[in-house]
């Protein structure tokens, strides 16, 4: 079982506007069945973890459509949020550790899925729970918003792929 970080990122670091906007991302020019897309990685993860600007932008961008994810799904937050009807949504306050124990076990035989954002993905890097970091690099800066992990991590690159304009980086943390 191995924990990802899997997110796209602009060339100056950021996965979000300020106002928590992916509307950057979604004009990118990307394979969809490419190296290192989404639709393979998706296909190996039992559980994930998101925090709730995360989900509530995903919530707000779903439109008509159910949401999206058939795994369990792990939301970080302090506030009573909505659910998706059918969906197997967690809201949780716990530390990342005790969550992270669930995750593995909802998990079974696949893996786990720190979506974002950065500092969610931070805490579970604090608690070396972090397996490996994957980014798709947008051909766009942003000039501020939410930063692509906001920890000092020691990475050691283990792939590199082109996908239409996005370069891709496949990173293991090396820890201690």
């Amino acid at each position: 079982m191995t924990t990802y970080y899997y997110t796209a990122s602009s060339l100056d670091g950021f996965i979000a506007t300020p106002e928590h906007s992916l509307e950057w991302l979604l004009k990118q020019d990307i394979d969809h069945e490419g190296p290192m897309a989404y639709a393979a990685f998706e296909k190996g993860i039992g559980a994930l973890a998101m925090g709730a600007s995360t989900y509530e932008w995903l919530l707000r961008n779903q439109g008509e459509e159910p949401w999206s994810y058939a795994q369990p799904t792990w939301v970080f937050t302090h506030r009573d949020l909505p659910t998706p009807e059918g969906a197997d949504v967690r809201f949780v306050e716990d530390d990342v550790r005790t969550v992270h124990r669930e995750m593995v076990a909802a998990a079974g035989e696949k893996d786990v899925w720190i979506v974002g954002g950065g500092e969610l993905a931070g805490q579970f890097a604090d608690a070396d729970l972090v397996d490996e970091v994957w980014v798709q690099y947008a051909p766009v800066t942003l000039g501020a918003g939410a930063p692509l992990l906001p920890r000092a991590l020691d990475l050691e690159l283990l792939d590199v792929a082109r996908n239409r304009s996005f370069l891709c980086g496949r990173y293991r943390v090396t820890k201690g």
